[in-house]
Parts: C-alpha cells; structure tokens; sequence
C-alpha cells in the first residue's frame, strides 16, 4: 500500500541512520506522512486518515489550528527575532499565563523538548537535596537522558517477574550510559508504595520522578492513594516530588492533571500538547527550587541554558494555544471529553459482543484498548496479561481503513479537539469491520 513511503525511507538511509531522526517514530507499517490539517491527515501515496498518533498526543488542538497558525503568522510578520541578548516579552508573556493557571507552578523555565526539562528538574533536585539517587518507575517514559532512558516497554526476560518490595535491573534504552551512572537509578513499578519505602531505605534519593498517569504503555491510572502516598513520602524523606506531565498537561486539563488528583509536586515539566505541537518544554515549580537556576551561591547554582529557548515562534504558539484552552468559547475540554466518551461507549458495545476479553482504558481525550479482562495497575500487570500479537495486528487493520493509531501494542490514542462526532462514528464503524474481520482470521485459541 505505501511504495513511495518506502522509497523514502530507503532514500533518506543513505544520509539519516535508520532513515528517521527520531528512531522512535519507526514503525511498520512504514508511511511518510505529508500533509495534516484539523483531525485528518495524508500521506506522500494520497491516502487520507482519521488521526489518534497526534504526533504522540502533541497537537491536542488538531493539526494546523487556525488559530495558532495565525499567531505564528502574525510573529512572521512582525519580524519576531531571537536575538540571543536580553529578556523577551513573549516569554514573560507566556510564563504569566502559564503560572496563572498551575496552581503548583510559582516560577518556570521554558526549554526546546520535554526531555531537556524533565533534566533540569532532576539536576535542580540533586542540588536542592545534595544527594545522587533517583526513583524512576518500570513503565514510564521521561525523556532520552541518562537519568531516564530506561524501563519501558522492558521484556520480562530483561526486568525479571514481578517484585514487592524490591526494585528491578535498568533496562537501558540506550548504549553508552555508563554502570556507574545506572547504579544512581532504581526503578520500581508504579503504584507500589512499598517498592518505594525500600529504595529509600537503602539509598539517599533526591527525587521520584513519574507520570501521575503512566501514557507510554497505554493508559494506566493511579490507585487510590497512591499519588498522596508519594507526596507524603516526598515530605517525610525529603526528595523532590516530580510530575512529568508532558503527556499529561494540558491535554487533560487547563492546571494539568495534577488539578485533578489534587496533589502538588515540588516541580513538574511540561510539553506537547503546551504548544500544540510546537517544540517547547516546559519545567516550573515552587519558587525556592526553581530559584537554583540563580543561586547566589555559584556551588549550587543550576545552569539553564539554550540558543533555541523561548523560540518566538514557538512560544507565541504556547501563548496562542493557552489562551485557546481557557476559552468559554471553544469549550475545548467539555468538546474532548464529549468525543471520548462517545468512542469509549462504543468500543465497549463492539467488543462485547466478541465475547473476548477486553478493556477501554481513558482519561479525558487518550484512551488504550487493552485485550485483558481489567483495568492494568502497573507494566507487569500489562506484560502478563494483555495480547501484544492481536493488539498489533488490530492496528494494523485499522491503518489499512484509514484508521491511524500508532502500530505499536499498547499505544495511547489520542483525540484532538478538532475530531468531531462524524470522526468517532467512522471510527467506530470501521472499527466494527476491522473487528469482525480479525476475528473470523484469527481462531480463537490464539486471541483468547
């Protein structure tokens, strides 16, 4: 189906390693995507789809918002510039608008990607705490460093079977992390408190750092008392608590999702969906750590620095994109969630029917359907218990309808604001082709 998309591909592997500049967005099926526009996009053969990657749930508002594009239109007139000298009053702009609306964030700082921000955070924790040690969770995803890369969709031949209390091996991501730098590392499923209380009984830890609701296997939620249980930990031991909501911010509500659970981290960082998509992060929290980026003490000053930080194209589409989101107009939340809804009603009814077991996971706008008879409560949960075979090969199905979620099992999918009722209803109605056809292919002893 996507001949050209692989002639692509095989063009730009004499010049690009892997053909992609970022490995993670390799995917087969391979498809070259060329054109977006609201809910829909086109790739280079001219095929259309209803979309749910949202460039891993960055264009929150749907792609090319009118809107935002108009902002950066108006900054292009103006003759925006980054000069490289001096503050800006865009970014001033910005950091008032943002702090007006997270309640836990006091005073920010705006990077280039999530992950340049979920570094800083961790380096300001180091240097609040004096200490080296980290809890990051199996399963979570918060960026490309050495701190992090590490955990995710792990095999249980690497981690081990489950363990509580305990911790598990670092599964790196990456080669070039050295040991010594893995040994400051211990990584725990989430929610388990007790797997936290023995790493901190063993190590001087300066930070947890976590998605309050883990979105890079899907969509698992915390249990009651779990995000309460870590702020009360925070505060016994004296690590920072860390929020990484550059999933979760702003795609699930104006504060973040942390105005929904109700518990306030020390710092959190934000991305994605911010700017809708354009490539800024962002890390804020309570005025007396974020202030060690101006320590006057030069032994424990933090050092932030970035040519491309607070880019005014960017960051006039961060201003355009927040202002949009509180808008009584657009009612842009009440709209999303309407639309998720409608989608997690009817793939409910649709896969009842298989007699098969299954089940919708959502928050909001993102949503994982999961071939597993419950709700997942950590990666293990997902790993012993969810069909990987048949959720790629449903992926792959709806793709070839014009159905685009990532063809990776266990992926979040995520609705824009530009997705409409007509959207879910296609979706669902393809969806109810691609599940009576699957199953009829695939006998039941394989999918059960």
């Amino acid at each position: 189906m996507w001949p050209k998309s692989q002639e692509i591909l095989k063009t730009n592997e004499q010049w690009i390693p892997g053909g992609v500049v970022s490995l993670n967005r390799k995917s087969d099926p391979n498809i070259c995507f060329t054109r977006g526009m609201g809910s829909r996009v086109w790739d280079i053969e001219g095929n259309e789809y209803i979309d749910y990657q949202a460039g891993f749930a960055a264009t929150f508002l749907g792609h090319n918002d009118p809107d935002i594009t108009e902002a950066v239109r108006q900054a292009l007139g103006n003759d925006t510039v980054l000069m490289g000298a001096g503050p800006t009053d865009l970014e001033g702009q910005f950091a008032e608008l943002f702090c007006r609306h997270v309640s836990s964030v006091e005073s920010l700082q705006i990077t280039s990607t999530g992950s340049e921000a979920t570094y800083h955070a961790m380096r300001i924790a180091r240097a609040v705490t004096g200490r080296d040690h980290v809890i990051v969770m199996q399963g979570g995803y918060n960026g490309w460093h050495n701190d992090v890369a590490c955990n995710v969709i792990s095999s249980l031949n690497d981690v081990g079977p489950r363990v509580s209390p305990g911790e598990y091996p670092f599964d790196a991501l990456s080669a070039g992390i050295p040991e010594v730098h893995k040994s400051l590392v211990h990584i725990v499923n989430y929610n388990d408190l007790d797997s936290v209380e023995y790493v901190l009984k063993r190590y001087p830890v300066a930070c947890l750092i976590l998605e309050p609701i883990l979105q890079n296997i899907g969509i698992v939620k915390p249990k009651a008392g779990y995000l309460e249980g870590l702020r009360q930990l925070a505060d016994e031991h004296g690590f920072l608590l860390i929020f990484d909501e550059v999933k979760t911010g702003f795609r699930h509500a104006i504060g973040g999702y942390q105005s929904l659970c109700g518990i306030q981290p020390d710092l959190s960082t934000f991305g994605k969906a911010v700017a809708n998509g354009y490539p800024l992060g962002v890390i804020g929290g309570k005025k007396k750590y974020m202030d060690y980026f101006v320590h006057p003490d030069r032994d424990k000053r933090v050092l932030i620095a970035g040519t491309y930080n607070a880019f005014p194209l960017t960051t006039v589409a961060a201003i355009a994109t927040l202002q949009k989101l509180t808008s009584p107009e657009h009612r842009v939340y009440e709209h999303v969630n309407q639309l998720g809804q409608r989608l997690e009603d009817g793939l409910n009814t649709i896969f009842a029917a298989t007699g098969r077991p299954f089940h919708l996971a959502r928050q909001g706008s993102a949503y994982c359907l999961y071939f597993m008879d419950h709700a997942p409560v950590d990666f293990h949960d997902i790993a012993a218990n969810h069909d990987f075979a048949l959720d790629k090969a449903y992926r792959v199905k709806l793709i070839e309808k014009g159905i685009f979620n990532f063809p990776l099992p266990i992926k979040q999918g995520s609705i824009s604001f530009a997705h409409t009722v007509q959207d879910i209803d296609e979706t669902l109605e393809k969806t109810e082709a691609v599940v009576s056809q699957l199953f009829q292919q695939i006998p039941h002893s394989q999918i059960a």
